[in-house]
């Protein structure tokens, strides 16, 4: 699997040759050997690219992200076929137990509430650190009293005061939404590559919500994204090169010290791998600070 994510933010051709990515910018030609691209990120609606190129990605698994006018992940192109097995995957997948499922989600939660207390501690709110802490505690299983949305009205406003809402149309919530989309392009990868539907959540169920899987998987990495705002590491200008770097930032999974985009992908499958067996010692999450 590739290691590399290119950003491509200006007018240029994508083309492919030769197992490599070709990069024609006026009389400029880069090459990039395919084998070692994870993703490509279209930053700019003034890039064409090749279907050669596009299906060559395709059979390697390389993600390609596409992004609107003002510069906004919009979609992705996945193949069909990236996986031999998917009826025997589908089947797989709808018999996880409401058991394994609703304890799953309980381990979500309370991992991802607890990063926010983390976060909490570290910005200097050891009251509301101290709060979040409680609810660790009280999660049941499937969630049933919402500890999380509870915990997250706490946080956030703990974090950019009183008046903040996941609403409002501010810059935090620009570099937010932003952040959580490449946390959420990444998982969705991996599930498909493990043959799975991220269509198919655990929790999350929402009709017109192509990537459920991933959202309920994703959860307990949205502080991640936050530390980049409290600690000033995002602004207007750099937020999206930004994020595309926290990919390859140091984390720790399973005692061990991975790269965020590699640790992911032995994160999701440690879960689904719990969701098929229902060996609770498989699951695992993934540690991370700045």
């Amino acid at each position: 699997m590739g290691f590399r994510s290119i950003v491509i933010n200006s007018r240029c051709k994508l083309d492919y040759s030769l197992n490599y990515l070709v990069v024609h910018k006026g009389m400029d030609v880069k090459k990039i050997l395919l084998d070692e691209i994870k993703l490509i990120c279209i930053n700019s609606t003034q890039v064409s690219i090749t279907t050669a190129l596009i299906s060559e990605c395709l059979n390697k698994k390389i993600k390609i992200i596409l992004s609107d006018e003002k510069h906004n992940p919009v979609g992705e192109i996945t193949p069909y076929y990236n996986n031999f097995y998917t009826y025997r995957k589908l089947k797989e997948q709808l018999s996880f137990t409401e058991e394994c499922k609703g304890y799953l989600w309980q381990e979500i939660v309370k991992n991802k509430i607890l990063n926010q207390s983390l976060v909490l501690k570290n910005a200097g709110k050891e009251k509301e650190s101290l709060i979040l802490e409680t609810y660790v505690n009280e999660v049941m299983i499937d969630d049933k009293q919402n500890r999380e949305g509870i915990a997250a009205k706490v946080y956030f406003k703990a974090l950019f005061g009183s008046d903040f809402s996941r609403d409002n149309s501010c810059k935090e919530n620009i570099f937010l939404d932003y952040g959580y989309s490449i946390l959420l392009s990444s998982i969705n990868r991996i599930v498909k590559m493990y043959g799975y539907y991220t269509e198919l959540g655990i929790h999350h169920i929402g009709e017109s919500n192509s990537f459920n899987l991933s959202c309920d998987f994703m959860e307990p990495l949205r502080s991640l994204v936050d530390l980049y705002v409290l600690n000033g590491i995002v602004n207007l200008d750099n937020y999206k090169e930004e994020y595309i770097k926290m990919l390859e930032l140091p984390v720790i999974f399973n005692n061990r010290t991975l790269f965020l985009d590699n640790a992911l992908e032995e994160y999701v499958e440690s879960l689904l791998f719990y969701l098929k067996n229902g060996d609770i010692d498989k699951i695992k999450f993934i540690k991370y600070e700045l």
